[in-house]
């Protein structure tokens, strides 16, 4: 029962660069994996990151509240810092926004944001570095998805001719009215349980129905990827 849970099987986790969403290691692999950041026994992600790509996921032991986050159904807004290689134009900006034909099948409309000034994120450096062209600009989007097909933004950055360098997953909004899960206090590898109001509103998720427009518009239900793995 959710009432039965308490802070510290509900964390929020600054994945690093060159983790898998797992706490198993793959056989071979060149990728760390959880095991090595959290030693608490019985927490799983909710959802997935590649392991090139970095920022918040949630962890919890609870499976009804696994499900609610992940499920297209519901919709929930996740927010992504992309740096990509090429300056943007309105047209390609557009392009993103309305929606994107990816292995056969169209993005949902996502919100897009060119990043400039005080508004690019402050990070520290991705070790290994991203690479760098002298002869082509970078630039930073706040890419705003509903879905998570895999691979998703990587893939529509790509499709316009802007090929993401870095992806951070920035915030995970609850859809609540109040502000969204986010990055803030945490540096890359860090984790904390989360605090008695976040852990209120996650509780109140579980009693809460899926929106009728929300169903009808999350394509990506009950087909490979839609588990927000991006």
């Amino acid at each position: 029962m959710a009432h039965q849970q308490n802070q510290r099987d509900v964390l929020l986790l600054y994945k690093p660069y060159g983790c898998l969403s797992q706490f198993t290691q793959e056989a071979g692999s060149r990728w760390n994996c959880l095991a090595d950041l959290i030693k608490l026994p019985g927490v799983y992600p909710a959802g997935r990151l590649d392991a090139d790509s970095e920022g918040l996921l949630l962890l919890t032991n609870h499976g009804r509240l696994q499900q609610r986050l992940t499920d297209p159904r519901f919709g929930h807004w996740r927010s992504y810092w992309v740096q990509v290689e090429g300056t943007p134009t309105q047209h390609q900006l557009q392009q993103l926004r309305d929606g994107i034909s990816i292995q056969g099948r169209q993005t949902l409309p996502a919100q897009v944001r060119w990043l400039k000034g005080d508004a690019i994120p402050a990070l520290p450096e991705r070790d290994p570095p991203i690479r760098f062209r002298k002869s082509i600009p970078t630039h930073w989007l706040e890419v705003s998805l509903r879905e998570g097909r895999n691979r998703q933004v990587r893939r529509m950055t790509a499709a316009v001719g802007l090929p993401t360098l870095r992806l951070l997953r920035c915030r995970i909004d609850l859809m609540d009215g109040d502000p969204p899960l986010s990055l803030d206090g945490l540096k890359p590898g860090d984790w904390r349980p989360v605090n008695p109001s976040e852990h209120k509103r996650l509780t109140q998720l579980l009693n809460q129905q899926g929106i009728s427009s929300n169903r009808r518009s999350g394509r990506g239900a009950g087909r490979p990827g839609s588990r927000h793995r991006t």
